[in-house]
């Protein structure tokens, strides 16, 4: 029998033109969730982003500053605001060459798997927009329905390809015949455990390293609005298992473990 297969994109920069969390900071705002400060905060961030200046550090301390900023916020609110504004936001700002990478092999009978650093509350909606059969995401502290400010499971660098290895082993995947979209050198380990890795928009180092290993390299320009593109199918059931459970959270406790045991070393 033909084991299955699953095309893994990274989300921001890959499948949508800016961060996709800190797309969200002026509905935030209007939601009474950040600061007027704490919004400009998150658009230099944005600006950083989207201009491809954020190196390692960068995008850890923009990690920090999200996730502290979130403390004390309603889950419940965060979704609702997600959820109402997610049409307006992020729609127009998908990448019509994604798009049809997407329809392209879910055609040819592929699993769509959004793997992303950012939080589960926004990537999840997003895969729903994008009819992806499951999301790989980071998992924020929740306690009495609102965030701790600390990050439960990051998904994120060498933890995106241990995600994907154990969905591997968990749905059976034929990861030599998968494909596997990023444009950070962050990913590199991601693109490196499937068959079929592309460089998308990539930063200079992972140019060059796609350079060196004669990865191909492709160019998405042009966000598009989604639904007028084509009807998007509805999830499947399986949308979002590894978001919340199943075989990410076994690799959260992996991470959670081994982060506890050098913070204490």
């Amino acid at each position: 029998m033909t084991r299955p297969t699953a095309a893994f994109f990274d989300l921001d920069k890959t499948i949508i033109a800016k961060s996709s969390t800190l797309a969200f900071s002026r509905e935030f705002q209007a939601g009474g969730l950040i600061s007027r400060r704490a919004m400009l905060r998150s658009a230099y961030a944005q600006f950083v982003f989207f201009t491809g200046g954020a190196d390692h550090d960068q995008m850890d301390k923009m990690r920090e500053f999200m996730s502290q900023l979130c403390a004390g916020w309603d889950v419940a609110t965060v979704r609702e605001i997600v959820h109402d504004t997610l049409n307006n936001i992020v729609e127009p700002l998908v990448y019509d060459e994604a798009v049809t990478l997407i329809e392209e092999h879910r055609q040819a009978g592929r699993d769509i798997v959004i793997v992303s650093a950012s939080g589960a509350e926004v990537v999840e909606p997003i895969g729903q927009l994008l009819g992806a059969d499951r999301v790989i995401a980071t998992r924020m502290e929740i306690t009495d329905g609102k965030y701790t400010g600390n990050i439960d499971y990051y998904a994120y660098a060498e933890e995106k390809a241990r995600a994907i290895e154990h969905l591997a082993e968990t749905v059976g995947y034929d990861l030599a015949e998968c494909y596997a979209y990023s444009d950070s050198v962050t990913d590199v380990h991601m693109l490196k455990v499937v068959g079929h890795p592309f460089a998308v928009n990539p930063d200079r180092e992972l140019r060059r390293i796609a350079t060196t290993e004669e990865w191909p390299v492709l160019a998405f320009v042009r966000p598009v609005a989604l639904r007028p593109r084509f009807p998007v199918p509805p999830a499947r059931p399986t949308l979002a298992a590894l978001a919340v459970g199943g075989a990410v959270a076994a690799g959260g406790v992996i991470w959670a473990n081994r982060r506890k045991r050098d913070l204490g070393a």
